[in-house]
């Protein structure tokens, strides 16, 4: 089912966020989700995501450039230097398996994580281990006001382009947004591989 997926992740050349094939930690595949439950459709859309991402056998403690953070205790917020594209220059916070800036990170967890700090915690932050990276996307990804839409709805129609281009707004590496790569053409195949593995381990449940 993967021979596709592992002959077009190869073809995609070296990227700066450290996702290249080059890189030990690469993997053939998008690895599972840590969480458990939920919607396969929108569970494959965000291991398709950090196809484009973050395919590592580490996804979770990436950071931009490669480096990998130890503390997922909250989100690094490190600010590392951008070395292409059209924010050459910049420096950006993204990082774990989605690629989160620190300030993307606050606003969507202080909506959809399961577990804030408690309301003693005045500078508390948000726990970013790997569950709750998941969680934080998945319940963001289903929440129809925040895209205007029932993505999850649009997945079944099999309008994944259409999905894709709503999210590029927001992972630019999708293939409709200012930064697309070689890996954007590919996306659909490799969501379609994600989709049958996901639907087959709800089967088997």
């Amino acid at each position: 089912m993967f021979l596709m997926v592992v002959i077009i992740l190869y073809r995609w050349s070296s990227d700066p966020r450290g996702r290249g094939p080059e890189n030990p930690d690469w993997v053939d595949s998008p690895v599972p989700l840590v969480m458990t439950g939920g919607d396969p459709y929108i569970r494959a859309l965000m291991r398709t995501i950090s196809a484009a991402e973050s395919n590592t056998a580490n996804p979770y403690y990436l950071l931009y450039g490669g480096a990998r953070v130890q503390d997922l205790s909250h989100h690094p917020d490190d600010c590392v230097e951008i070395v292409t594209g059209p924010n050459l220059g910049d420096c950006t916070t993204a990082a774990g398996r989605y690629q989160f800036l620190s300030t993307t990170w606050h606003d969507k967890a202080a909506k959809y994580h399961p577990h804030p700090p408690g309301w003693y915690a005045i500078w508390g932050d948000y726990d970013f281990s790997p569950e709750y990276q998941d969680e934080v996307v998945y319940y963001w990804l289903i929440d129809k006001s925040a895209w205007g839409t029932d993505l999850s709805q649009q997945l079944r129609q099999g309008q994944l382009e259409t999905v894709l281009a709503i999210l590029s707004g927001t992972w630019t590496s999708l293939g409709y947004g200012i930064e697309s790569n070689s890996m954007s053409a590919y996306l659909p195949k490799i969501y379609a591989d994600m989709l049958a593995e996901e639907l087959g381990q709800e089967l088997a449940q």
